[in-house]
């Protein structure tokens, strides 16, 4: 965290988002045990776990003063990042943390910093492991350009994917393992079985897993038992040749209407992506 005099009302704090490991303790990087051990306000997605996560480090939260420890999860993220705030104006540090990984990707986090922003709070960072990119490097799949989607959203999930059958960047997501099985199938048939893309479980814990397949072989495999923190990378669709044919320009919208996406939007989509007029898609499929 950066060094100033905690409390000096002439200049807000400073917000600091860390990264926890998201598994291995030994990830913990020097400058996340300093500011965790010289932190006064700690606001933690789970102040339990956060101090089982300490006492591993062998380290003391907020150090022979201790630090005031708050919690900061989903529920109550919107009353306390206003607390925060006036914490951060009265000129006090803060920082967040949350279960694993960094604040504000797929965790709490967002709404504070968006706050402190509009407020003229300052804002900065202590990097750590993300599930995000330790998935991506291991999944065998193309790494120059990607796209991180988070969790699905639980209704509408196949529209959802329909709009990304032709994102070409590789992709990555979260998944719950009550819902992996699930997901595959509906990737599968969004982005066809024989997409490729990878299972990441419990990524650098003791039982660490990463299986890669197609989605046809993983909606299967996920019909077992799947435990544990799961990341699932996806390749990105492959390039075809574009055809402007009024018959193939009809047969692309048909394939987004048949995959759940309407029909004004499909025609948007087909022309965007093969680069042509939308008029023209629009007259092939009225013919």
């Amino acid at each position: 965290m950066p060094e100033k005099v905690s409390g000096n009302a002439s200049a807000p704090g400073t917000l600091t988002l860390a990264g926890l490991p998201i598994g291995h303790s030994e990830d913990a990087s020097p400058r996340l045990r300093r500011a965790l051990t010289e932190a006064r306000i700690i606001a933690a997605e789970d102040t339990r776990r956060l101090r089982s996560f300490a006492a591993r480090l062998g380290i003391s939260l907020g150090g022979e003063t201790g630090a005031r420890i708050v919690s900061y999860f989903d529920a109550n993220e919107r009353r306390r990042a206003e607390e925060l705030i006036e914490e951060l104006r009265a000129g006090h540090d803060v920082l967040v943390v949350t279960d694993a990984g960094m604040p504000g990707v797929s965790d709490p986090g967002y709404r504070l910093v968006t706050a402190c922003v509009a407020a003229g709070v300052p804002v900065t960072v202590a990097p750590g492991p993300s599930a995000v990119t330790a998935a991506l490097v291991v999944s065998g799949l193309p790494t120059d350009r990607f796209c991180f989607e988070g969790f699905l959203p639980r209704k509408g999930t196949a529209t959802h994917l329909a709009e990304l059958a032709q994102e070409r960047r590789t992709m990555v997501f979260f998944e719950s393992p009550h819902r992996l099985a699930a997901t595959l199938r509906a990737m599968a048939t969004a982005f066809g079985g024989d997409r490729r893309a990878a299972v990441c479980r419990e990524l650098t814990k003791t039982y660490e897993e990463v299986r890669r397949a197609s989605l046809d072989e993983l909606a299967e495999w996920a019909e077992g038992t799947v435990r544990g923190e799961v990341t699932v990378v996806v390749a990105g669709a492959a390039e075809v040749a574009a055809s402007r044919e009024p018959a193939d320009l009809a047969a692309a919208v048909a394939d987004r209407e048949a995959a759940g996406v309407a029909r004004k939007q499909a025609i948007q989509e087909v022309a965007k992506r093969l680069n042509v007029p939308k008029r023209e898609v629009y007259d092939a499929v009225h013919r």
